[in-house]
């Protein structure tokens, strides 16, 4: 078998089959695409955690604690206020999965 550098692909044949770590997957990269969403656009609006806090009504230490890759208490409620505070909406999609082979399902 060829080599590769793509992390994903080691990491995907590293689960294998197993249901539980393909679903502790698809939690960590939901909450680190939820943590990057939030950092991007509150740089893109060239605000500080602190201000965007006073913005959503909320403090500092959530919204560093929203940023963060491994925090698991995003909720739909907080960033939906994130994006009103950053004159964005909120939408969300259900999109088919493009590679499950276990064909089990992923709960985020």
């Amino acid at each position: 078998m060829a080599k590769t550098t793509d992390a994903m692909k080691i990491i995907d044949n590293m689960i294998g089959d197993d249901a539980q770590m393909r679903e502790m997957l698809a939690e960590a990269s939901l909450n680190a695409e939820v943590g990057q969403l939030i950092y991007d656009a509150r740089q893109k609006a060239g605000l500080t955690q602190q201000q965007l806090a006073e913005l959503v009504g909320t403090t500092e230490t959530l919204i560093d604690d929203l940023e963060e890759a491994d925090y698991e208490g995003n909720s739909l409620v907080m960033l939906h206020k994130i994006a009103i505070a950053l004159n964005q909406k909120l939408t969300l999609n259900l999109v088919p999965l493009e590679d499950n082979p276990t064909k089990e399902p992923i709960s985020c």
